[in-house]
């Protein structure tokens, strides 16, 4: 059973009695599954029922009701049967204990973005990580009667505002170039699989990301990245490409210099083409090259925000 199906259900069964026992909170608690583990973005198997997958949910207050109330209806939520379904005898890692339960609305996004505010500036928009950015949008919401999580998420669904992308998408672009149109094919020639390793993996995770920015998802964490990629309306394609690009640092021990390296040639132009076509689609860019190095001036050009512009091309606070 998917985890957003059982906490669906675990929902239904357990939260009436939470509901009586907190007749105040009645038309006040929001209830649903959003934030970290594999579950809330839907991706979750049988391996993943090992560790950090159990029955339960998550509630939000608002500040005045968690203050006043929040303690006690974590109690209660606590004594609920830790066994559902079949499921719930997992191990439960200290790191994953705080996943469910109660939370007030301010406290559950300054988690995962440091404040419970949304940013106001673009710059600050560029702070906040993509990977926290997608706990914060996964998952279902089942009851909002006050709206203020909903609200709160709604605004963050609206996606980096316009400054803040072409920044974000310039990085990508950059270390898409060199990581993987340089120096991937130098390693190759080189014969050194480390760096070769190393390379694919930076332009993987760079087009992987480049590719939720343009479709204005946010990339969830890189365990979830491929496969979250592959739900894309656009540039989808890409990742049968870049499922064959990551067999190359095993390929050089099997195959000749050359023939790797016109594979890893092939793969990494087709990606970059696809990307570059997609930014001249979007009016990022009209550089008509494949090189995406190529593309940058075109993509700062557009930033207004003067803070924002003065910054690097490949320059990102929250990494890629």
């Amino acid at each position: 059973m998917k985890g957003l199906v059982l906490a669906k259900k675990y929902y239904e069964e357990y939260a009436p009695c939470l509901c009586r026992e907190f007749p105040q909170l009645e038309g006040r608690m929001a209830f649903g599954l959003v934030g970290e583990g594999s579950q809330c973005f839907g991706f979750d198997d049988e391996i993943s029922c090992d560790h950090d997958f159990e029955p339960g949910f998550c509630i939000w207050l608002s500040e005045g009701d968690y203050q006043s109330c929040g303690k006690e209806l974590q109690a209660v939520y606590d004594s609920l049967p830790k066994n559902y379904e079949g499921f719930g005898s997992g191990v439960v890692t200290a790191e994953g204990s705080d996943r469910l339960g109660v939370f007030s609305v301010e406290g559950f996004f300054e988690k995962f973005l440091g404040t419970g505010k949304l940013p106001e500036t673009a710059f600050q928009w560029l702070l906040l990580p993509e990977g926290s950015l997608a706990a914060c949008t996964n998952g279902q919401i089942w009851k909002d009667p006050l709206g203020e999580f909903t609200a709160f998420r709604n605004e963050l669904l609206h996606f980096y505002p316009e400054d803040a992308l072409r920044k974000k998408i310039a990085a990508r672009a950059a270390v898409m170039s060199q990581a993987g149109q340089y120096n991937l094919l130098r390693a190759i020639k080189r014969n050194d699989r480390v760096s070769a390793a190393l390379s694919a993996a930076r332009f993987t995770e760079a087009s992987l990301s480049m590719m939720h920015l343009l479709n204005r998802r946010y990339m969830p964490f890189y365990k979830w990245a491929f496969c979250s990629a592959q739900s894309l309306p656009i540039l989808s394609n890409c990742c049968n490409y870049i499922a064959h690009l990551c067999e190359i640092p095993g390929l050089m021990a099997q195959e000749s210099t050359d023939k790797t390296f016109d594979l890893a040639l092939g793969l990494t132009e087709t990606i970059c083409a696809d990307v570059a076509a997609e930014l001249r689609k979007q009016n990022f860019s009209r550089e008509k090259s494949t090189f995406l190095q190529d593309h940058l001036t075109d993509i700062m050009s557009g930033i207004k925000d003067p803070e924002i512009a003065s910054l690097p091309p490949m320059a990102d606070f929250t990494g890629v």
